[in-house]
């Protein structure tokens, strides 16, 4: 099952109301046989959009928190505590790119959508809450990517500090491959509930005069887990780690390509 597969399935799941009837499998199946295999592609077009820039704003973001904390701490070299910091702090930088994408896919993606495409969410929220509306789930995406980021950049130093030296640039780039996905598998652990209220938050429709059932982050993960279990919490977590764990060693791989050649081009002072 690939990205795009996963990222429809991943939704559909954590929207479900109560105790999971089906699991991975069985929603992928129900979504072919009710809706048809096209409806597998639906609200791609946002995320795919968000994926260069999201990726720029998370590393630039977690270079430069990691040079401040350094700064303002006296340390000259990153540590653990540091690096889990730096990434906590870099996933909420991101968290304000990502809002309006994430928002824009969660309404395409719900089962009951008929939103003819992205522009048409678009209109709909501007025209009803204003461009503010975009934000709706500010709050709950703030705390999914902070939560993400700190077990991700975290696990890669303590991971990458645990591993043999790498004696050869084949073994480096093993390292970082195993490094990353390790990454992307604890903060996708940690991030996961956060991950269920922000979809719940979204994909509610507002209704003049009713307060929302999920509103807050940590609120809305109380009544989750008092109503549906703890499981529910977990709600997509197998389509989403099957996408963000080696995701996760892919994107390092990238990351520290692209930084070996503008180190090789401007030189150490510059990065």
């Amino acid at each position: 099952m690939d990205a795009p597969f996963c990222v429809q399935v991943k939704t559909r799941m954590q929207l479900e109301r109560g105790k999971s009837s089906t699991g991975l499998l069985g929603a992928f199946q129900a979504i072919i046989k009710e809706e048809g295999a096209g409806r597998l592609y639906r609200g791609l077009v946002p995320p795919l959009l968000l994926e260069a820039p999201k990726r720029a704003v998370k590393f630039a973001a977690n270079d430069f928190w990691g040079k401040t904390y350094m700064n303002f701490l006296g340390e000259k070299e990153m540590t653990q505590r540091l690096s889990v910091i730096t990434g906590c702090s870099a996933g909420a930088t991101e968290s304000f790119v990502v809002v309006p994408f994430e928002l824009v896919k969660i309404k395409l993606q719900d089962k009951s959508s008929t939103f003819a495409g992205p522009i048409d969410v678009v209109r709909h929220i501007v025209r009803k809450d204003g461009l503010l509306g975009l934000y709706a789930g500010m709050e709950a995406t703030f705390w999914r990517h902070l939560w993400w980021n700190g077990g991700y950049f975290g696990s890669i130093f303590q991971v990458r500090a645990m591993l043999p030296k790498a004696q050869s640039p084949q073994g480096q780039l093993l390292n970082n491959f195993i490094s990353g996905s390790i990454g992307g598998f604890i903060g996708t652990v940690i991030n996961t509930p956060f991950d269920v209220v922000k979809s719940r938050i979204q994909g509610t429709a507002k209704v003049p005069g009713v307060v929302p059932k999920y509103n807050w982050t940590y609120p809305a993960l109380i009544t989750i887990f008092r109503e549906e279990g703890a499981g529910a919490l977990y709600k997509g977590f197998v389509p989403k780690v099957l996408r963000l764990a080696p995701g996760g060693g892919v994107l390092l791989l990238v990351v520290e390509f692209t930084l070996g050649i503008f180190r090789k081009a401007l030189g150490p002072p510059y990065l």
